[in-house]
């Protein structure tokens, strides 16, 4: 199996990095292209794949073709390959906003697409990818392109629906974690430990929070009260977060998120 990217900054270095741990497919079965010759050249030592310095090229030599160029350059990249016989391959979108049928009229042609919304967690190996599969994507293609967003991560097919929803759960969520681990480490600087250890209790007790979650299938909500002692400390650091609107503001932000995901 032979797969291209077109495009190849943080999300497909997370890709191909996924691929490649778990023999996917090996360096030489992988084509790229980029904007510039130096990020091709990093790319080829960074991970021995074979880079061809023209976006025609990689996809002609691609049975997948994933498209990991901004949105806003779409239509500059379609337009360069459009013309090629793509009818035996699978061309996968990791942009936001461009559904299946944009796709299609973008291309000119019913081809055997698919849309994935990839995490940055993917750089080390817990991505979490939302797909859906357009009509002309039979079995064999579906799991062909499932094993090549599972090995970065989890992938979950979802209907097209919700598509757009997933970059505001779980796609952008990343940066407002961030920010809040940034928070809690600066609460404990002001209160004396060493940032760089504050950063990793904070980062700790977030990545541990999630996999107790994620083992346990308990309710968020029932999990927060485990926590909660009376008269404790915990639930007073709780009520001054609901005092200043946490719940709802990460509510907004999901929501803000989307729509703007849905606009592009």
């Amino acid at each position: 199996m032979k797969i291209g990217f077109i495009g190849l900054g943080n999300m497909a270095q997370a890709m191909i990095g996924g691929i490649l741990k778990n023999k996917v497919a090996a360096p030489e079965e992988i084509y790229g292209s980029a904007k510039t010759a130096a990020t091709e050249e990093k790319m080829r030592e960074r991970f021995g794949i074979c880079v061809t310095g023209d976006n025609r090229k990689t996809a002609q030599e691609a049975d997948i073709l994933v498209l990991a160029v901004k949105p806003q350059f779409f239509e500059e990249v379609i337009g360069q390959i459009r013309e090629l016989d793509l009818s035996k391959k699978t061309v996968v979108s990791i942009a936001p906003g461009k559904s299946l049928s944009w796709l299609e009229e973008a291309f000119g042609a019913e081809l055997a697409f698919a849309r994935a919304m990839p995490n940055t967690p993917a750089l080390v190996g817990e991505g979490c990818t939302a797909v859906c599969f357009g009509g002309r994507m039979d079995e064999a293609a579906r799991g062909a392109v499932m094993q090549v967003l599972s090995s970065f991560g989890k992938a979950f097919e979802v209907p097209e629906r919700l598509m757009d929803v997933a970059p505001g759960v779980s796609g952008c969520a990343p940066a407002w974690v961030f920010m809040m681990i940034e928070a809690m480490a600066d609460g404990a600087v002001a209160e004396g430990m060493p940032r760089a250890q504050a950063y990793e209790f904070a980062a700790q007790g977030v990545l541990g929070s999630a996999k107790l979650l994620l083992e346990t299938g308990k309710h968020p909500g029932e999990l927060k009260d485990m926590v909660c002692s009376p008269a404790g400390s915990t639930i007073q650091a709780v009520r001054v977060l609901e005092e200043k609107g946490f719940r709802g503001a990460v509510t907004d932000a999901v929501i803000a998120c989307i729509e703007k995901s849905r606009s592009l």
